[in-house]
């Protein structure tokens, strides 16, 4: 499947910024479930983009706006090649062990009622694949995920207790859950394109597990699936912060507010567009 990507992330001040310094985990890697057929980042002020790879092997890239500045727009277009390798990850740059994904964060840190349910929720399914799709599976019946863009992410245990978050939180959920059982997990930001939902292409979030004998594996909770060819995988890491799709700070520029549209199609289809606002 081809799908194409148009993605506008626009900074706003009440006063003039005197500097703006941005990380942008924006850019897909090609692997063998998906291929970057063509992919841009523009920033309309006047910078230098930065590319690297961070420790993850995310492409990043920054760039420091110096000046007055009261609007700063990044505008992404792209197009990925997907297919459908039932959620099994192959070709992805791995650079760390796999037990590194055990470690807990602030973000993805279980305590004893998450501890609890995550025990019961495999208790039936042995281990392995079998108890990552268990897993999903709970959590899915037990959060009701949000597919509002305006909403922010309620954090893990909030979201637990409520029964309610968004893709992030599901997300966080899975991973902490997994590593209570002993399996590696990371959190993986990326796109999705679901041409026949409402409010259901935009920016998204899913888990990757390590199963024994499969190696890497995604899970989305939100749906619940293993990512398909409607999924795009732009970044990855121990939690939202290690694959935040943009992170920056500013120096002045006092009432700052964000917007974020995000356009996904099948090529040839009309794009679907979501748009977030934040203040």
């Amino acid at each position: 499947m081809r799908i194409c990507v148009a993605h506008e992330t626009v900074y706003r001040y009440e006063r003039p910024a005197k500097s703006v310094i941005q990380t942008l985990r924006l850019t897909p890697r090609s692997h063998d479930g998906q291929h970057v057929v063509r992919w841009r980042i523009d920033v309309d002020q006047d910078v230098r983009l930065s590319q690297s790879e961070d420790a993850f092997g995310n492409i990043s890239h920054a760039f420091v706006a110096i000046g007055s500045i009261d609007s700063l727009t990044v505008r992404v277009e792209g197009e990925v090649e997907t297919h459908d390798n039932a959620g099994v990850l192959h070709g992805v740059i791995e650079r760390f062990p796999v037990s590194l994904y055990l470690r807990d964060t602030d973000l993805t840190r279980a305590d004893a009622s998450i501890q609890a349910f995550a025990r019961r929720s495999v208790s039936e399914a042995g281990g392995g694949l079998a108890a990552c799709h268990a897993l999903m599976q709970a959590i899915h019946e037990r959060v009701d995920v949000s597919r509002d863009p305006k909403r922010p992410a309620s954090g893990l245990t909030e979201a637990f207790v409520a029964g309610s978050g968004v893709a992030q939180d599901a997300s966080h959920l899975f991973i902490a859950c997994a590593r209570v059982l002993g399996i590696p997990a990371r959190y993986v930001s990326g796109l999705l394109w679901q041409p026949q939902a409402q409010q259901g292409s935009a920016s998204h979030a899913w888990a990757e597990a390590y199963v024994e004998g499969l190696g890497w594996v995604g899970f989305d909770p939100t749906l619940p699936v293993c990512p398909t060819v409607h999924h795009v995988r732009v970044a990855a890491g121990l939690d939202y912060l290690g694959a935040a799709p943009v992170r920056g700070a500013h120096y002045g520029g006092d009432g700052e507010s964000l917007e974020v549209s995000v356009a996904i199609s099948e090529k040839g289809d009309r794009p679907q567009a979501q748009h977030q606002s934040q203040n």
